[in-house]
Order: C-alpha cells, then structure tokens, then sequence
C-alpha cells in the first residue's frame, strides 16, 4: 500500500488494518491501544500511536460508542437554540457534561412534538447515557404512551430520560425529574400584585394543556382565591406565546373597551408575551405602571432592560441543566426504573413595572 492510498488520496479511507501493517502488529493489539482500557505493552503502544499520526488515521467514534468503548454522551433536547432560556439550560448540561468527561449533544425540534420524541428514540439508538429533556409540551395520550415507552426503553438499556423543567406525564414513568417550583412563582407574582392593590389581574399568555402554562395559571388562580376574588373567564386570555400575539391580544382588548382596559395590571406567560403587552399598552396611549402594571416570568436578560424594566420571576435555568446531569450521573438506580424528582426554587425579581393601583 502506497502512503496516498494510506492517507486517502482520494481512493479510500485508513482504516485499522492499515494501521496494524504500518506498526506491525495486530489488529487486536491496535484495537486495545485505542479503546485505552486494556494492558498492552510500551513499546506495542508506541508503534501503534506513530502508525495513527503517520496514517492520520481517524477512530471511527460511532462504532467505538456501539462496542460500549466510546465517550459517554450526554444528549440535551431543546425547543430552539435561539432561546435565552433553553440556551441557558443546554449550557448547564454541556458544562456538567464536560466536567463528568461526557461528549454533549444539543438537538432541537421546534416546538414539533413527533420530531421531539424522534430525537428521544435517536439518542437511544445512539446509545446516550442521559438524554436531557428539556420545557414543556401539550400532552395527549398517544404522546404520552409513546414518551413513556421511551423511557423503559431507554432504562433497560441504562441510560436515564430526565424531564428538565417540566413534570412527569404519568406518576409511574421510570424518569428523572428536575424542575423549578412553577406554581409557587405564579402565585408570589399574583400576591405581589395584590399587595400593590390590584384586583382585575389578566392573565396573558395561556396554552391549554400545556406543562408550564397551565401550572403557572393554577399559581394565578390561587393566589386570587386566597385573597377572596375569582378570576372571570374574560380575565384569562389564551393568546398563546410570541411578542406579536400578546402586542395584538392587548390593542385588541383595549379596543374593545373604548380605550379604558378591564384590567390593571396583567401577569404575562412569559417576559417575551410581558414586552408584546407593554408594547401595546404604549401605542395605546396607556403608561406601565401608571395606568397597568406589568409582570413576566423567566427573568430573560432582556426584561431589565424593557422601559420599564420588568418585574418578573427568576427561573434558574443553568442550574437546572448542571442539576440534571449531576443528578442523573449520581444516583444508583441499580434497584430498578423507579421516578424520581428534585425542585428547585424560584424568586420574584422586583423592578420598576408594578405600581400601585388606579383609584377607581
């Protein structure tokens, strides 16, 4: 064999073998030498380690990860990449990967919830040793039965499905849980607008059936009733997600009322739909907090930047990324699939955008 063909030159690719001519030896020793785990001697190991460099040979790191002799992967599986909060939680994982000597993979769907649990059934095949799911999504049953299916799959190959950020479908799925107290910051948020004197409280942003919105209403709603009052069902707007979608929500309610708003004071889904309505309440003519105050949730870098800057609850997305690789990496399940759960805290970040209620 000539050196071009040995580093290619467009014929064909090194493979072992011609590593195992060039140190003479092997294909076996050549192979111990790589996956590093088992006794060769020195010298063997030198001739094989000259033959890689002069060769260029390349490790096939796809078949070394199906031989079990590969990196670990640690698999993170986003809605968009572009998000500052799914970003943040990726950057957890990627970093706690990378300190557990785990290769990170982060994958996105969309918000397309049949390419979300293609990318589960990938990384399955792919062998990862966690795979790191991450927000939330409107669940029906056949999603569910499918996601639960993953999950015993991906258990009785030894790897662990963590729902990151969001709860368990079902209380018998054999998966790690590591959320925020979503409910609990929905209801501070309420209450601090109900210490300010608000009563007519809107609630922006709402996706039915969906794991993160829906608990962030059940926070909203019992917070009111702990205060005596029933939200009406005018008070709560599906608008769904996206800054355009709130803008158009809100110019479209204050149309409605001639100007003068129902509400004064709106608890938006998230910061980006707390802009959208802030943004609306400007064209109208309508000051925050003068005449409604605003607040969000996420406490996105953005937000304290808004005029004005967002009261808002903080989520700790990076830690929930390094909390559910640490955590996943750590615990014995050794006793079987079995669902387990850890919470994390949130906390209110007061800024400039709640005042007082309007008299009258």
């Amino acid at each position: 064999m000539t050196e071009a063909a040995a580093r290619g030159g467009g014929q064909r690719r090194v493979t072992i073998r011609d590593v195992a001519e060039r140190a003479g030896v092997s294909v076996a020793t050549v192979s111990r030498v790589l996956a590093g785990n088992y006794p060769t001697s020195a010298a063997a190991r030198a001739k094989v380690l000259r033959a890689v460099k002069d060769l260029d040979y390349v490790i096939d790191a796809r078949a070394r990860a199906l031989a079990g002799t590969g990196p670990k992967t640690v698999a993170v599986i986003v809605q968009a990449v572009d998000s500052p909060f799914y970003a943040e939680v990726a950057q957890g994982v990627e970093q706690e990967a990378a300190a557990r000597g785990r290769l990170c993979l982060v994958c996105s769907h969309g918000g397309d919830v049949a390419r979300e649990l293609a990318l589960v059934q990938m990384m399955r095949e792919q062998r990862a040793e966690v795979v790191v799911l991450v927000g939330g999504a409107v669940e029906d049953e056949p999603y569910r039965a499918r996601l639960n299916e993953y999950a015993h799959a991906l258990s009785a190959a030894g790897s662990r499905l963590v729902l990151c950020g969001r709860p368990a479908p079902t209380p018998d799925m054999p998966v790690l849980v590591v959320e925020y107290d979503n409910e609990a910051g929905a209801y501070a948020i309420t209450s601090h607008l109900l210490s300010a004197g608000h009563r007519r409280i809107l609630f922006l942003g709402r996706i039915p059936g969906h794991s993160t919105f829906e608990p962030r209403l059940t926070g909203y709603r019992r917070a009111l009733a702990d205060h005596g009052l029933e939200p009406e069902p005018a008070q709560v707007s599906g608008s769904g997600l996206g800054r355009d979608n709130a803008y158009a929500v809100v110019r479209s309610m204050i149309a409605a009322s001639g100007g003068r708003p129902e509400f004064t004071a709106v608890f938006a889904g998230d910061d980006l739909v707390a802009a959208g309505a802030m943004s609306a309440l400007r064209d109208a003519g309508l000051r925050t907090p003068e005449d409604v105050s605003v607040v969000g949730y996420n406490n996105e870098h953005f937000a304290q930047d808004l005029n004005p800057p967002l009261t808002t609850v903080h989520i700790p997305s990076y830690e929930l990324g390094r909390e559910a690789v640490r955590i996943a990496l750590s615990e014995d399940v050794s006793g079987g699939p079995a669902q387990r759960r850890h919470l994390l805290g949130t906390h209110i970040v007061v800024r400039d955008s709640v005042g007082r209620a309007p008299r009258g």
